[in-house]
């Protein structure tokens, strides 16, 4: 993965923005230096991004698929208010123990419940609506996913939808690979669709922001 803005822009931004805590940064280094596809790692930034999100919702409910090792689970927990809680789905229990490892030493063990197994499979056992909803698991459900998250959002719910430039892939028509269509199928459809209110930024790897309309 690469990013959409440069990478003196990157790290212009990462010096500007409130630095993690000591966990996280330890967290970010085991998992470059022990789990494969480390880039899938969401950082400083994007964590930061995604815990103002979640503090400015009030979001009391938070769902989010793709654990990886739970620098974005860690990072979204510093938001909720008093009462919040996360439900995060992974499907690799490698990933998972990592995750729960960091959870347990956190100061948000209580509110984070990590769950194994094929996200679809856990959103259907999941009962309620959501009022933050995160993506960032496998590609080629994506669509699958967001039909499925999408009516359980509750009414100023926001939907945020990571990788979607795809580290500007989505414009190389060279690139048909399964994971660059799936992403192109998405955003496609959540443009030409009318439930919805989207914008698309360029953090990190493009996020897509969404809202019942």
């Amino acid at each position: 993965m690469s990013f959409i803005v440069s990478e003196e822009i990157e790290a212009y931004a990462a010096a500007h923005t409130t630095r993690p805590e000591e966990l996280l940064a330890e967290l970010a280094e085991e998992t470059k230096a022990t789990l494969r596809a480390p880039q899938m790692l969401t950082g400083p930034i994007e964590g930061r991004f995604l815990e103002l999100l979640v503090f400015g919702l009030g979001a009391k409910r938070v769902l989010e698929l793709g654990t990886y090792s739970g620098y974005s689970s860690l990072s979204m927990a510093a938001g909720l208010p008093e009462g919040g809680h996360i439900d995060t789905c992974e499907y690799e229990e490698k990933h998972a123990e990592v995750a729960r490892r960091y959870i347990a030493r956190s100061p948000h063990a209580e509110r984070i419940t990590v769950h194994v197994g094929p996200a679809l499979e856990t959103i259907d056992r999941l009962e309620g609506d959501f009022d933050f909803v995160f993506i960032d698991a496998d590609k080629t459900n994506y669509r699958n996913y967001y039909e499925a998250l999408l009516p359980r959002l509750t009414p100023h719910a926001l939907m945020a939808i990571d990788n979607t430039l795809w580290s500007g892939r989505v414009l190389d028509d060279s690139d048909d690979s399964e994971d660059t269509r799936a992403i192109r199928e998405l955003n496609d459809h959540i443009a030409a669709d009318d439930r919805v209110v989207a914008v698309q930024l360029t953090v990190r790897d493009g996020v897509t922001l969404v809202r019942r309309g």
